[in-house]
């Protein structure tokens, strides 16, 4: 899925601005994690509120190694909440969470550095 973590790799193949803005990204709070021990590689199930407009939705995160599933109940994502729902093993993912690379390869979750309000968009 992931082209490539390596900090050093070239950017990717230009896009015109309109084809940006079909990407809609948003910021939306952790309601719950659990574990999903079903998935071929480490996992949690995320149920993620993005606000009156989107409403509560369901994201399987390959997060497991830099964030604890106590630690995740409250903190805001950044989502793509545009795509078209994705099966993931048993799991039915609604969004995709974002994140980042650190220096292992392990997701970094990406967030705002304050709060803001769900549903928030990016622009």
């Amino acid at each position: 899925m992931h082209l490539t973590h390596d900090p050093a790799a070239p950017a990717g193949t230009m896009i015109g601005f309109d084809d940006f803005l079909k990407i809609d990204i948003r910021i939306g709070t952790i309601l719950s994690a659990e574990p999903y021990p079903q998935a071929r590689k480490p996992a949690y199930k995320l149920l993620i509120d993005f606000g009156p407009a989107i409403g509560q939705k369901r994201s399987s995160a390959q997060i497991t190694e830099n964030h604890s599933l106590a630690d995740l109940p409250g903190r805001q994502v950044a989502a793509v909440v545009n795509l078209p729902p994705r099966q993931i093993g048993t799991f039915m993912s609604e969004v995709l969470t974002l994140g980042f690379a650190d220096e292992t390869g392990a997701v970094m979750l990406f967030a705002p550095d304050r709060p803001v309000p769900n549903g928030s968009r990016l622009f």
